[in-house]
């Protein structure tokens, strides 16, 4: 079982790592990849937010719409947690962390409209993961998330310190050219393990 839920935990940054396969979050991770302080910030946000919503989807839909038969309207029941999850977040903060809150600006309420954390709770019912594999995942995935964009924004802040960008190239360009170039490096795990 250990051995499994590593080779998922693995599998989720490496092999099926959300924004450079499936090339979801794409939106705050251009956006937010210029710098890697932005980066971090963003990250650790998502890694908090995707964990939190995985762990109350699972219950939502295995406890509350599988036996009511409803399935149908999982989507928006979790889009709904979602929303809900990050107001609640978005609240504790404003309450409790207020530098925190501020440090993150508008990067929390952005994770509401990011395909990532919705996609980390489709997949744990289209793959049938149990309650622990779903928050393994979720972790995981999350983790892939954040290496992936650290990586690119520290790839961006040593273009930026040199200088040798193109004008043409410069912004979302060269994010997007440092993406496809670090998602086909990822592409070389693709063998290695699978989240199955």
């Amino acid at each position: 079982m250990a051995a499994h839920l590593l080779t998922i935990f693995i599998a989720a940054i490496l092999t099926h790592n959300v924004a450079l396969t499936y090339l979801l979050g794409m939106c705050p991770f251009v956006s937010l990849s210029r710098t890697t302080k932005t980066a971090f910030g963003m990250s650790m946000a998502v890694i908090f937010v995707i964990t939190l919503t995985a762990v109350i989807n699972w219950p939502v839909y295995h406890k509350l719409l599988v036996p009511n038969n409803s399935q149908l309207i999982y989507y928006i029941v979790f889009i709904i947690v979602i929303a809900a999850s990050v107001q609640l977040v978005e609240m504790i903060m404003e309450r409790f962390f207020p530098p925190l809150q501020a440090a993150f600006g508008i990067f929390l309420p952005l994770i509401t409209v990011n395909c990532t954390v919705l996609a980390v709770s489709v997949f744990m019912v289209l793959r049938e993961y149990s309650y622990l594999a779903t928050v393994v995942f979720a972790f995981g995935s999350a983790v892939g998330w954040m290496v992936a964009i650290m990586i690119v924004a520290a790839i961006n802040e040593k273009l930026a310190l040199i200088g040798n960008v193109p004008q043409g190239l410069r912004g979302t360009a060269i994010i997007m050219i440092i993406s496809g170039i670090i998602a086909l490096a990822f592409l070389g795990f693709g063998g290695m393990v699978d989240v199955k």
